[in-house]
């Protein structure tokens, strides 16, 4: 099966991850470092932490951070990570889908998800999972790819799976107890085999109020 065939499943993932290179950069994603380093921290869940990038730096902001994806693989490269960093002991792993998440009573202070791109545009289900783990007084930040001519080369399957920002407000408002603060397109210049390129980066900020 190809990886675009099989994009939106563990065993690709665990496949990409089995390379003994790099998938990313191990930067912390722009929108978290621009929302969540205004936040007192504490308690944190990053739903589809890949690799670890953005737990690691939750960790190293003095959150107590859990990373949660689908991928054994790639929760193995990112506790790896975590203890190069020096971070391991602010850090756990938790191997879950989100296309099944159940928080199982647990809140976090900020639970956040950064380019999760379910099929069938299901990030709305995924929203609707993930509300719970807010704790009261919480955040809860989702960021994904907007819809863009940038991406024409993904098969339509993929584009399906990308989404506006205002697409999760009619969930949160369903739900009640969110005050969202933030719902908008935020442009980004990336570098993409060797040339620039704008993308939007779909952002909602929500706090969890009762």
């Amino acid at each position: 099966m190809s990886h675009d065939e099989d994009f939106f499943e563990p065993s690709s993932w665990d496949e990409r991850y089995s390379s003994p290179d790099k998938m990313w950069s191990g930067n912390a994603n722009p929108q978290l470092v621009a929302e969540a380093g205004r936040l007192e921290p504490g308690t944190a869940l990053d739903l589809g932490c890949g690799e670890g990038g953005d737990v690691i730096w939750l960790a190293r902001q003095g959150w107590t951070a859990t990373g949660a994806d689908f991928s054994a693989k790639g929760l193995e490269r990112a506790a790896a990570h975590a203890a190069e960093a020096g971070v391991a002991e602010r850090c756990d792993w938790w191997q879950v889908d989100a296309r099944t998440f159940e928080a199982g009573g647990r809140t976090f202070d900020l639970v956040t998800t950064h380019f999760l791109h379910p099929p069938e545009g299901s990030i709305t289900e995924v929203v609707r999972r993930l509300a719970p783990a807010v704790a009261p007084g919480g955040h809860l930040l989702v960021v994904g790819h907007a819809p863009s001519a940038t991406f024409h080369h993904h098969d339509e399957k993929r584009l399906r799976a990308m989404w506006h920002s205002a697409d999760l407000v009619p969930v949160l408002e369903e739900l009640g107890g969110f005050e969202v603060l933030v719902a908008e397109e935020r442009p980004r210049t990336v570098t993409r085999d060797g040339r620039e390129m704008e993308i939007e980066d779909a952002t909602l900020l929500a706090r969890h109020t009762a």
